[in-house]
């Protein structure tokens, strides 16, 4: 284990002349990721700002967005500059809230009407284009020179137009990215602002009516350095000079797609005769007008020149991304690396205003409280649970621990349910599996604990064990399943989703649950509830029911148990991915899996089957289902896996030849949607050397960083330092290692590093180190609750019962390693006193005990035993209590125990949930040392 080092900082030497980078902000550039599929937006924010102030791009269809985001590289024409993005969402994109065009010229025709974008938008050259962190900047050809940057909830404009053309403005309130219900605006010409709103929503609309709703309204206010010369407004295609208020949505059509011509807005023109350049200032609110400007008094009031919010952003930045101090490394990969930590710390996005107000999930107005000091929302659960929030908390467990509650917030809002992508203060339900239900665990565990973890706890483990009407319903199928968990009646019930059931894929939704259960399970270990420790750590190793022995990969099954018909290459069973790329995801239990495959080093061999072709090229994106996908986030994981096989040189090969080859500091140079910054933090930690074990786990498996040095100056006060000897000439491979001065062999540091801190000491080299990380003692942890079914110390033991139900429901069919279902595989009882005892022949050491109750075997979960004691005695005569269960839901039970004993008994006290009588009915009951 490592010494504790608080807040210390041991470097080693580094190589002359290097120096660690000493303005973050300036190495960004956010053109990093826009074109191709990275999705990203290039304009002006803040760290988890409200406002994202950004260019919308156009093809000649004023529609639809050329990617989501708004943006494309290689799109050069502008219609707005929005106030609100999300960063590499997928769908068609979402909020894009409120674009502004200034435009060179007289206003004669309603901007609705230009359904080509053939009038109101300009082309630009990139040559005239800058983006970097809090700045975006573009020269437009018809002869405008836009300057964005901005605050928390509030934007800075400074539009400088052309001699002798009229400067117009043109608000286009109705035209969020995927089109709104509503929309007003109100010009005031005595105070020089605009205001108004815009009721949108409508995220991936066109894949399913679920979500072709508005669920969130955005409030302006926009204030200017510049008189007005003219005012008018336009409502579709009817343009009202001198007009100052309009309204009117675009709708969402008939498919989910605005319709052309739709919509309202307002324009002015500026009396520049005291200059050609306009100032603008403008606030929003989710909650309210009033907050709205609100927000622009208090964060940009009147006089703020736009050079000083612009520096502050830069500033903003700097003390964000100055947390990792990077030493050497070439200048390209300093630009690829600030803007991936950039990139990953743009989401979740403050929701709150000034005053601590919010719309919440159920519409009505919060307020923050306690030791929140924001809340958070836009949170894309299935993509950021894997490693961009173990990155946020890393740096800030303040911020971590906000969006956990802001998580928790939204629960209590949403009648229990934990949306897995919530946008704005909407749920969407988009993905799959229960996503925050491993994201929260996750923050607690890297020092986000600030909230109500308890709360949290006690609503995860009702939503995991309630079955709800949404559970049951197929409405949304198949992105955006209504259920936070699709068919949690038949996981319940038989230990996984079947092919049969409302999932989106039932075999890829099993492994998102059990990652999202043994979220829970470490969560509750932490709060020291270990009846839900134990019983979610047990239904966490329900991938072991859709692991199929026959083919060696996860795979989809019915309801009724019968395997599906199955190529390892197809998405059948799985979103965004193959059984061959979803089989390796058991991040909590990787030497079980592996354990399944027959051993740490068939796994490795399948691993570099999966890494390569056959011949032996590398296949790390866009090779078929049946290798790796590094630019989508089910296979982000496996590279680190080859620690747990004793084979670390080869999760330091891989991980450095995706880095090196799939991430650039070019406008492609990010491999896939960047998801919210799910990738980017990916890239994050592959260039520090380090990544996230498992969801609500906080040890961090080893690679090698890319750089000298790294230094992370955590919001705890810890600092962690990897110094990475070796690394100036990119060399990939660990020669050896010290941990806080000791030598080490170990392929991963605990989680003391992360409260602690700690130095880490990399020597580096061009040729692997085989040896290293080999031993036994040096693999990462696993977490599985028992021996294989051979070790079940109760399996084939004599037992005996108060009463039977019938003769083929005898005591001994408790104990003869079978779970058929159906009425002659268990011990049945309907006696007054509900007990059953088994012989285990000698004493042994008993440390964990599995029951499986009606459910497991395909009968009512309503029929699982609810009250029960589990006993041991070493004489069959003097019992001593072990483990209880009150208020049991679940279908298997599995209790940690240490003890002596001979006989084990079960006494059941609430045979049923009902709570009104009925039989005891027990499929297997299993003991292992």
């Amino acid at each position: 284990m490592l010494a504790a080092v608080v807040g210390a900082v041991q470097l080693s030497a580094v190589p002359p002349g290097y120096a660690a980078v000493a303005d973050p902000a300036g190495a960004v550039d956010t053109l990093i990721g826009s074109a191709n599929s990275g999705e990203t937006f290039p304009g002006a924010d803040t760290p988890y700002g409200m406002v994202q102030w950004s260019p919308e791009n156009t093809r000649g269809d004023q529609t639809r967005t050329p990617q989501p985001g708004g943006y494309d590289y290689n799109v050069t024409r502008i219609r707005g500059f929005s106030l609100t993005h999300m960063s590499g969402t997928g769908c068609a994109g979402g909020s894009g809230d409120v674009p502004f065009l200034p435009y060179p010229g007289p206003v004669n025709s309603s901007p609705s009407a230009d359904s080509t974008d053939g009038t109101y938008a300009s082309s630009f050259q990139h040559a005239n284009e800058t983006g970097t962190a809090g700045y975006y900047r573009v020269g437009l050809d018809s002869g405008v020179d836009v300057e964005l940057s901005a605050t928390a909830r509030t934007g800075a404009g400074r539009f400088t137009y052309p001699a002798g053309k009229t400067a117009s403005l043109l608000v286009r309130t109705s035209n969020s990215e995927v089109g709104s219900s509503a929309a007003t605006t109100t010009v005031d010409t005595a105070n020089r602002a605009v205001s108004g709103s815009v009721t949108s929503g409508n995220f991936c609309g066109y894949i399913n009516t679920e979500d072709r709703r508005s669920y969130y309204t955005l409030y302006f206010y926009a204030a200017f350095d510049k008189p007005f010369a003219g005012t008018g407004t336009w409502t579709d295609g009817t343009l009202a000079a001198g007009s100052t208020s309009s309204s009117g949505g675009t709708t969402y059509g008939t498919a989910g797609w605005p319709p052309a011509g739709k919509g309202s807005g307002a324009y002015v023109s500026f009396d520049t005769s005291s200059g050609q350049s306009v100032g603008m200032r403008v606030g929003i609110s989710y909650v309210s007008a009033a907050n709205a400007k609100a927000n622009l008094d208090a964060e940009n009031p009147a006089g703020t020149s736009f050079d000083t919010v612009r520096t502050r952003a830069h500033d903003a930045w700097n003390a964000e991304l100055g947390r990792v101090a990077i030493t050497g490394g070439t200048s390209a990969q300093q630009r690829t690396f600030y803007t991936a930590l950039y990139h990953s710390l743009l989401h979740p996005n403050v929701f709150s205003d000034v005053n601590g107000q919010y719309r919440g999930m159920d519409q009505a107005v919060h307020t923050v409280s306690g030791a929140q000091k924001a809340q958070y929302a836009n949170f894309s659960g299935w993509d950021v649970y894997r490693d961009q929030l173990q990155l946020v908390t890393l740096l800030r467990p303040d911020v971590g621990a906000d969006i956990a509650q802001s998580l928790y917030n939204q629960a209590n809002q949403n009648g229990g349910v934990w949306d897995r992508w919530t946008h704005n203060q909407g749920g969407t339900h988009v993905m799959t599996g229960d996503p925050a239900h491993a994201a929260v665990p996750s923050i607690y565990a890297f020092g986000g604990t600030t909230f109500d973890a308890a709360g949290a706890l006690s609503s995860m483990v009702h939503a995991a064990t309630t079955v709800t009407a949404a559970d049951l319903s197929r409405t949304g199928w198949n992105v955006m399943v209504v259920g936070e968990r699709p068919s949690l009646d038949k996981y319940l019930s038989i230990g996984y989703v079947p092919s049969d059931g409302n999932a989106w894929g039932g075999a890829g939704e099993t492994l998102e649950d059990v990652s999202a259960d043994f979220g829970i399970s470490q969560l509750a270990g932490r709060l020291g509830d270990t009846a839900d420790a134990s019983q979610f750590l047990g239904r966490a190793q329900n991938w072991k029911n859709v692991f199929n022995p026959g083919t060696g990969y996860i795979q989809e099954r019915n309801a009724a148990g019968a395997w599906q018909s199955f190529d390892p290459a197809s998405s059948n069973g799985f979103a965004e991915g193959s059984s061959a790329q979803y089989t390796w995801m058991v991040p909590f239990n990787v030497n079980g899996l592996f354990a399944k495959m027959g051993g740490g080093s068939t796994a490795a061999a399948r691993l570099d089957t999966f890494f390569h072709n056959s011949d032996g090229s590398w296949a790390l994106s866009k090779a078929g289902g049946a290798k790796s996908d590094l630019a989508n986030e089910p296979s982000i994981g496996t590279p680190w896996l080859y620690n747990f096989a004793g084979q670390p040189y080869k999760t330091q090969q891989t991980v450095r030849q995706v880095v090196n080859t799939l991430w650039s500091n070019g406008p492609g140079g990010i491999p896939g949607q960047d998801d919210l910054g799910a990738m980017s933090a990916w890239y994050v930690f592959a260039a520090i050397g380090l990544y996230p074990l498992a969801p609500g786990r906080g040890e961090l498996l080893l690679g090698s960083p890319l750089f000298s040095q790294v230094v992370i100056s955590r919001g705890n006060g810890a600092t962690i330092t990897v110094n990475g000897t070796g690394a100036a000439t990119n060399s990939p491979y660990i020669r050896s290692a010290r941990v806080n001065g000791a030598t080490t062999t170990k392929s991963w540091l605990p989680e003391s590093i992360l409260s602690a801190g700690g130095t880490v000491d990399l020597t580096l080299g061009s040729t692997a180190d085989t040896t290293w990380g080999s031993g036994g003692a040096d693999l990462p942890p696993s977490w599985d609750t028992a021996p294989p079914a051979s070790a079940d110390l109760a399996l084939n033991k004599p037992a005996t019962a108060d009463s039977s139900c019938n003769s083929n429901e005898s005591p001994a069919k408790a104990v003869n390693g079978s779970v058929s279902g159906g009425t002659g595989d268990k011990w049945c009882s309907t006696g007054s006193a509900k007990w059953w005892r088994v012989d285990l022949g000698s004493t042994a050491t008993v440390r964990t005990v599995t029951i499986r109750h009606a459910g497991a075997g395909g009968e009512s979960t309503s029929w699982n035993t609810r009250d029960y004691d589990v006993q041991a005695s070493t004489d069959g005569t003097t019992w001593t209590t072990i483990a209880q269960a009150r208020g049991n839901t679940a279908s298997v039970t599995t209790h940690t125990v240490t003890t002596s004993a001979r006989y084990l008994r079960l006494n059941v006290i609430t045979a049923e949930q009902s709570g009104t009588g009925g039989a005891a009915r027990i499929y297997e009951f299993e003991a292992y040392g």
